[in-house]
């Protein structure tokens, strides 16, 4: 895969109590933090920001956000919805003795995510600063083709050459019975 670019984020993950007696806590991403332009430590681990009944918040720094060419049409398909995302993988783990949520990805492309999610990975998406869809829309004007399709005559019901080919490939398909 051939990137163009690539900054340093990190993920603050949130935990919030539920009153529901199955699941006491409900996990997601809070905020995706630039750190070149933060001063938040570039630590990969996590670090506990904030720990109560009411709230935990942990970062987990360590990530880069890499513009790939070959993903170009995921990032168009992102940008051009009403509100392009951040799209965030993430797993629960041990950590410290507790169980917490661990953002084990972070990415731009929507043609990623879906393909995380068809795999049964848990994504959650959170909104893009104006700054990063700057950027993702100068990306795509530079890398983004649309594929050009193209025109398929109908063949006529008259008869004819293309009719008996279409008879003939649908021959070849099998049946389910």
């Amino acid at each position: 895969m051939e990137h163009a670019g690539a900054r340093r984020v990190a993920v603050i993950m949130q935990r919030l109590p539920l009153d529901n007696r199955w699941q006491p806590w409900q996990w997601r991403p809070l905020e995706i933090v630039e750190l070149d332009v933060s001063p938040l430590p570039d630590e990969p681990g996590p670090r506990c920001l904030m720990d109560s009944a009411e709230e935990s918040r942990w970062l987990f720094g360590g990530f880069e956000l890499e513009f790939f060419r070959d993903e170009a049409e995921g990032y168009f398909l992102n940008v051009d919805t009403a509100n392009p995302s951040w799209f965030v993988m993430w797993r629960m783990e041990e950590v410290d003795g507790q169980e917490i949520a661990v953002p084990k990805s972070v990415t731009l492309s929507y043609n990623v995510a879906a393909r995380l999610m068809d795999g049964g990975e848990r994504v959650d998406i959170l909104p893009a600063s104006p700054h990063i869809v700057e950027l993702m829309h100068g990306f795509v004007a530079q890398y983004y083709r649309p594929e050009v399709k193209g025109k398929r005559r109908k063949p006529s019901f008259e008869g004819g050459a293309a009719v008996q080919e279409m008879a003939r490939a649908e021959k070849d398909v099998p049946r389910g019975g």
